[in-house]
């Protein structure tokens, strides 16, 4: 009995050959579409008065922003070589040493986060609209979104996960090959079933397709818990968001489980065994540098929750205290009269 998958071959990065258009290009196209869609639906459904072309502004400095963020953190954080420090126009220049179009390759989740909160925090403070009325939204509509750029990863045959002997373990072409004659790629080999007397002097192991894991439960798992259950009962303007770092901060966590870490970052914490390597699971002590920026997702939301609650309370009780004043004063003019 076969106990993996392989990656299907029929699966191109290209969408018509020898032509520079990718299906993951085109996913994030189609990302950005919902997106805009399900926050303009909201829009309309709480009968807010802006217009398309007003959301669409705010997703124009929201697509900056996010290409900004994640380039930059890809290229810093995310780049052991050091390459793009040392030379910093390189970070949004999208050809290589032969001048071939390769676009902008390598973009980070967290740093696109980071980008787009501070667009948006500028775009809508000069519109004068509310930032977490409208990031409650945005959160709302991007985990559905998100699941297409994670097809995009998966389309690039890129991102896959830790070697693994479940059933569904894939093999990807891209991924790293391990000589066969060490007896732990012989174990690993025969648990996956394959025939270990004919396996080469190199053998791709099959993966967790991590890609896959994340675009359901960081995507559409996440979506339908903050669409159909937290849209409607938010108790505060911001509250939606705070649930969104949680929630994606916690799945995202047990999923770099999973997924292999960068090749040269490997786990900057190390608790669990020092020689680790990054296609295995060894010990769930060592820490990737997602996991890292998860950790600090998370927190955030726990700390935004009763900030923003606080925050409400106080701008309610403010409310009430006005209307109360304006009709003592109201009173105090019939008497006078």
């Amino acid at each position: 009995m076969i106990g993996f998958v392989q990656f299907p071959e029929w699966i191109k990065p290209e969408i018509f050959p020898g032509l520079p258009l990718r299906w993951y290009g085109l996913m994030y196209l189609v990302a950005f579409t919902i997106t805009f869609l399900l926050v303009r639906y909201q829009a309309r459904e709480q009968k807010l008065d802006v217009k398309d072309d007003e959301i669409l502004n705010l997703f124009f400095w929201a697509i900056i922003g996010l290409i900004v963020g994640a380039r930059v953190f890809a290229t810093t954080i995310y780049d052991p070589t050091g390459t793009y420090l040392r030379k910093p126009w390189l970070i949004f220049w999208p050809f290589d040493e032969q001048f071939r179009f390769t676009g902008l390759q390598g973009m980070s989740y967290h740093g696109g986060v980071v980008g787009v909160v501070v667009a948006e925090i500028i775009y809508l403070r000069v519109k004068k609209w509310r930032f977490f009325e409208w990031a409650d939204m945005m959160v709302a509509g991007i985990p559905l979104g998100y699941t297409f750029g994670r097809l995009g990863n998966f389309i690039n045959g890129e991102l896959f996960g830790r070697v693994t002997s479940v059933s569904w373990g894939m093999i990807f072409p891209y991924a790293q090959r391990f000589p066969s004659d060490q007896p732990w790629v012989q174990e690993a080999a025969r648990k996956a079933g394959m025939e270990t007397e004919n396996l080469g002097k190199f053998v791709n192991l099959p993966r967790h397709p991590s890609q896959l894991y994340e675009a359901f439960f960081e995507g559409i798992f996440l979506w339908l818990i903050l669409w159909f259950v937290f849209r409607k009962r938010k108790p505060f303007h911001g509250f939606i968001f705070s649930v969104y770092l949680i929630g994606y901060g916690v799945i995202r966590f047990i999923i770099e489980y999973f997924r292999e870490p960068d090749i040269g970052i490997g786990f900057p914490i190390k608790f669990g065994p020092a020689d680790n390597p990054t296609y295995l699971l060894l010990s769930p002590w060592n820490f990737t540098t997602g996991q890292i920026l998860n950790f600090f997702m998370i927190v955030a939301g726990l700390v935004l929750i009763p900030v923003l609650r606080k925050l409400d309370a106080r701008a309610a009780a403010e409310k009430e205290q006005k209307g109360t004043k304006k009709q003592s004063m109201r009173k105090l003019r019939k008497k006078i009269r």
